[in-house]
């Protein structure tokens, strides 16, 4: 068997099946991979090699098994792995005890034969959308590594886009796994709220935190997602909902489905790439409606006052004590969060409730909605500002203000990437509990070559 590196997952796990190739010689070209790549990505902060080999062996003695056996996958490292200290991508969380036990989504992943390979680089605590760590140094991107990887999931998405893991999990608060995929021109899904248990992640924002996975087609996300769903009682914010497959609707296609694109404030601050993926998506779908989420760039803003207000709770404690120990572009907006008023962060609340029934609205009238997923393809490491509808603005903080809207009332959404110089992608958004819709929208976009994950040159 040829090189596994550009295998799907599917194809790994069917080729593990058939025995054409082991277990052990997919992961140990995995664990190759990672140490020839790693030095240059850097994409993993541990790797679990001992272990992968292992679980590599189980599989094919047929001990362990399952629709993703033998496929290597990392996770962020918010994610517990036992005998790891859950690093959330802090100085001051490596002096955590070792976890006890792997986080729900790693156990549910290895229930179905998949192998874990070691845990990946992220912005600090998450708060991030550059793929920059100030500890552990910035994960590059593979088509052009000295620009961002798009972060917080930067590990998760170079990762996958270098080659090194045909499957990674992220974490999306406001954009930290759609963003990665953009800027690295992958698929990934940020799931319904609620949809994929939490237990054994680093919070963020309870209310905003999602789990979900990157991969190279919309096959491995469908499969990885039917895998890790079902409710847990050890998270109280997961649905209680049964698992419903989305595999067998992957094929079905477009037909019936009404899709539109988002207008008014998802129509500025675009440069030409990501506006142009826009156009070809919408293009490709036959899209000629147009619909307006409602006091979008409202809700944008109040997701960051959300957002900055409950992470200032969570860490008022290590702010307090170990201040000098965080990045201090995470310091100073944790810091700024602890003194809203708390007038405002209820104003906040109530409008997040309004603007949710309102969007909801929309889908009564349509399946899906396209949106840009950033508002450019991947800045230059270390790049501070960029120009967007004539006005200077900070990176850091608005590569992710076309995912914020979205994720502030916790839709499923599926990134699709768009081929170019630099890949850039588009969101397809649907309504609560219909990931199927998007991931159906998203196969026929791939089929068609229309979305394609781009292999770096």
């Amino acid at each position: 068997m040829s090189d596994t590196a550009w295998m799907t997952a599917s194809e790994i796990a069917a080729a593990v099946a058939a025995k054409k190739v082991s277990a052990r010689a997919v992961v140990e070209a995995a664990l190759a991979r990672i140490t020839e790549r790693n030095p240059v990505l850097n994409a993993f902060t541990d790797i679990t090699a001992a272990r992968a080999l292992a679980r590599a062996d189980a599989v094919d003695a047929g001990r362990a098994g399952g629709a993703l056996a033998g496929v290597p996958f990392a996770v962020k490292n918010l994610f517990d792995v036992a005998g790891l200290p859950t690093r959330a991508g802090s100085a001051i969380n490596r002096e955590r005890a070792p976890a006890a036990r792997d986080a729900a989504l790693v156990r549910r992943l290895e229930a179905a034969g998949a192998i874990l390979v070691g845990a990946l680089n992220m912005g600090e605590y998450a708060y991030d959308f550059t793929g920059e760590n100030r500890h552990d140094g910035p994960s590059r991107n593979p088509h052009d590594t000295t620009r961002m990887s798009g972060g917080s999931s930067g590990g998760s998405g170079n990762a996958v886009a270098g080659g090194l893991v045909p499957l990674a999990l992220g974490s999306d608060t406001n954009g930290s796994i759609r963003v990665p995929a953009s800027l690295c021109g992958l698929f990934g899904l940020k799931p319904t709220f609620g949809r994929l248990p939490r237990t054994g992640s680093f919070p963020f924002v309870s209310s905003l935190d999602h789990l979900g996975p990157l991969a190279r087609s919309v096959g491995d996300l469908a499969l990885s997602y039917d895998a890790m769903q079902g409710p847990d009682a050890e998270d109280p914010m997961c649905a209680g909902r049964p698992a419903v497959s989305v595999l067998p609707a992957l094929e079905q296609g477009i037909a019936g489905l009404r899709v539109a694109r988002a207008g008014g404030y998802f129509r500025t601050n675009l440069m030409p790439d990501a506006a142009a993926a826009v156009e070809k998506v919408a293009s490709a779908l036959g899209v000629a409606r147009e619909v307006e989420l409602p006091e979008a760039a409202r809700a944008q803003a109040a997701a960051f006052l959300i957002t900055t207000t409950e992470a200032a709770a969570l860490h008022l404690e290590r702010l307090r004590a170990r201040a000098r120990e965080f990045d201090p572009d995470v310091r100073d907006r944790l810091i700024a969060g602890a003194v809203v008023p708390a007038a405002m962060v209820g104003r906040a609340q109530k409008f997040r409730r309004w603007y949710r029934d309102a969007v909801l609205r929309l889908f009564g009238e349509v399946d899906a909605i396209l949106a840009p997923a950033t508002p450019c393809s991947a800045p230059l490491l270390g790049q501070k500002t960029f120009v967007l509808d004539g006005v200077e603005l900070p990176v850091r903080a608005n590569l992710g203000i076309f995912t914020q809207p979205i994720s502030f009332i916790g839709l499923p959404v599926v990134a699709v990437p768009v081929t170019g110089a630099l890949p850039v992608a588009v969101q397809v958004i649907a309504a609560p509990w219909r990931e199927d819709v998007a991931l159906r929208i998203a196969r026929h976009l791939e089929a068609t070559g229309v979305a394609v994950a781009q292999r770096p040159a």
